[in-house]
């Protein structure tokens, strides 16, 4: 589908550059959103992958999904910007089976936009990690090797992050439900 852009872009063709952003930056952008704590930072995440990707686009050999190969530079991106920050808890084992059992109702209450939007006020490990596994589908091996943590601790995160959830979601139901009637 791409094939002749990728190979004008990977001749620094900056019309082919242009209509590659134009075409990608749309899906591109929701995986930034996913891992950012606002917009203004997606776009600076956005930005810096569409640099990384015309740097190094003459390594995709047409192998894979194009799409695929972009949004394991956007998401490696994201989590370098965020890689060095700390902000978990550490949990014990006997702690994390509860916090597992931990989970956020699926309800039609709760709009699409808001539930993104509270993943986004998440502090950031808790996000990474959330949006890694829940939305991307990545195991907790895979998280680890990448945020270069233990498995445990991406567990941990995620539990966390599931408990701070469902503590907004409840909060949020509450003040609905409390101005609805």
């Amino acid at each position: 589908m791409y094939k002749k852009i990728i190979t004008l872009c990977q001749k620094n063709d900056r019309k082919a550059q242009k209509e590659l952003y134009q075409a990608i930056s749309p899906k591109l952008y929701g995986s930034c959103l996913r891992y950012a704590p606002n917009e203004a930072e997606a776009q600076d995440i956005l930005q810096d992958t569409f640099i990384i990707i015309f740097k190094k686009i003459d390594q995709f050999k047409f192998k894979g999904s194009f799409e695929g190969w972009c949004k394991r530079i956007a998401v490696n991106t994201a989590l370098q910007r965020y890689r060095g920050v700390k902000v978990y808890d550490l949990v014990n084992e006997d702690q994390l089976e509860d916090l597992e059992a931990v989970q956020i109702e699926e309800s039609d209450d709760v709009p699409l936009k808001k539930l993104l939007s509270m993943v986004q006020e998440l502090p950031e490990r808790y996000r990474l990690v959330f949006t890694m596994y829940v939305m991307d589908g990545y195991s907790h091996k895979e998280i680890a090797e990448m945020m270069k943590i233990t498995t445990g601790t991406s567990k941990s995160n995620l539990a966390r992050a599931r408990q701070h959830l469902q503590s907004m979601v409840k909060i949020w139901r509450e003040s609905h439900n409390s101005n609805a009637g």
